[in-house]
């Protein structure tokens, strides 16, 4: 009697160490699934987010000075020659439909541009050289005003203050959004109705989502 109660004890110990394995791989298997449908997820994601800012960047026109250092009187300056050079802008520069034709008027008249900066500079007494260009450079996440440009390579009027080792200031140019308040992030409702017409529904909804507060001045 005694020998068929260890058996019967020795089956029911194997069946409930059966069970356990069960759950034990039907929780790992939950487990591991759960992880690669995250992975997946966050590719799919990255991905989006990739060809968000590559159709984005096709629709805007950046602006970026660059100060000759991060000393007091090169920041002040830096400011200054942003100040002239969108003065220039806003005064000869036609309404464009796009950011293409925005950055061939650029290029069209970049000479006069860098010697709006040139002109500036010398007028503070400074002797740094200057020079302008509309170029392709990368841009970490930025925020204006409500609206967040995420990091990716964007064309943009660069304009380089001697060494151009300071901190910079940026805007976008077009859609017009420089214009409003050089110093301060405002995006105007007419630039907002521009990024929303070449954007499809959801990219202005990723651009917007996460954007609730201002920035005042654009350093990094």
């Amino acid at each position: 009697m005694e020998g068929i109660h260890m058996e019967a004890l020795y089956i029911r110990t194997i069946r409930r160490l059966e069970r356990n394995a069960a759950g034990i791989i039907l929780f790992l298997a939950v487990i591991i699934s759960l992880f690669l449908t995250g992975m997946i997820c966050r590719r799919v994601d990255a991905a989006a987010q990739a060809d968000m800012q590559e159709h984005l960047a096709e629709e805007v026109l950046r602006f970026h000075v660059l100060a000759n250092s991060d000393s007091d009187a090169d920041q002040a300056l830096k400011l200054k020659v942003r100040d002239s050079v969108l003065a220039f802008l806003e005064e000869t520069m036609p309404e464009m439909d796009d950011a293409d034709q925005t950055a061939l008027w650029m290029r069209e008249h970049i000479d006069a541009i860098e010697e709006i900066g040139r002109e500036t500079v010398m007028a503070e007494g400074a002797g740094y050289p200057v020079s302008a260009a509309v170029t392709t450079c990368w841009f970490p996440d930025r925020t204006y005003g409500d609206i967040t440009f995420p990091a990716g390579n964007y064309q943009a009027l660069r304009i380089e203050i001697g060494a151009a080792k300071g901190h910079n200031w940026w805007c976008v140019l077009y859609p017009g959004l420089c214009f409003q308040d050089s110093a301060n992030a405002v995006v105007s409702e007419e630039g907002r109705k521009k990024l929303k017409n070449v954007l499809t529904e959801e990219e202005y909804s990723r651009i917007t989502a996460t954007s609730d507060f201002k920035v005042s001045w654009f350093f990094w």
